[in-house]
């Protein structure tokens, strides 16, 4: 049985760093239970989807996000469209009528949906922005976002002593 992670040694700025990768959608419904003991100390989540594949874009918010801000809240997510290759191929549509282009623009607002700091599309059979995903997730946790400050009712308050 081949293991479901990869150990891959990366030049971080000034220094080597090592991302461990977990390819946790690969374990289907028969490790529904197992999965998310393997989300336990993880940095950033890559969730990607396919762009031929409405029910793939679909399953982000109805399955995968609610599943990690149950167990990994406040870990960011990555959020990555793939097969870019194939959304332009009209002979790829033409031979599977059930598949569904998901628009740059659908990403977009998914990633606004959920809050993912980054939106990437890539491609593996021709590489195109691979490379920029898992620097994207590096990003996310070397220069993490800034957050917010949430004003609290005291400092909207006036108070006299």
């Amino acid at each position: 049985m081949s293991r479901p992670f990869l150990t891959i040694s990366v030049q971080m700025l000034l220094s080597m760093g090592a991302l461990l990768i977990w390819g946790c959608g690969i374990l289907l419904e028969d490790y529904n239970r197992l999965r998310p003991l393997s989300y336990w100390g993880a940095d950033v989540f890559i969730l990607a989807f396919s762009l031929i594949s409405k029910a793939s874009y679909e399953n982000v918010s109805k399955k995968w996000i609610p599943e990690l801000k149950h167990y990994a809240p406040g870990v960011p997510i990555i959020l990555v469209g793939t097969k870019h290759d194939l959304r332009e191929d009209k002979q790829f549509f033409i031979d599977h009528p059930g598949a569904v282009p998901i628009s740059t623009a659908q990403g977009e607002e998914l990633q606004k949906l959920i809050g993912s700091p980054a939106y990437i599309e890539c491609s593996a059979k021709t590489q195109e922005n691979v490379k920029a995903v898992f620097d994207a997730a590096i990003k996310v946790v070397l220069q993490p976002p800034k957050q917010k400050k949430k004003k609290s009712k005291a400092q909207n308050a006036c108070t006299i002593l």
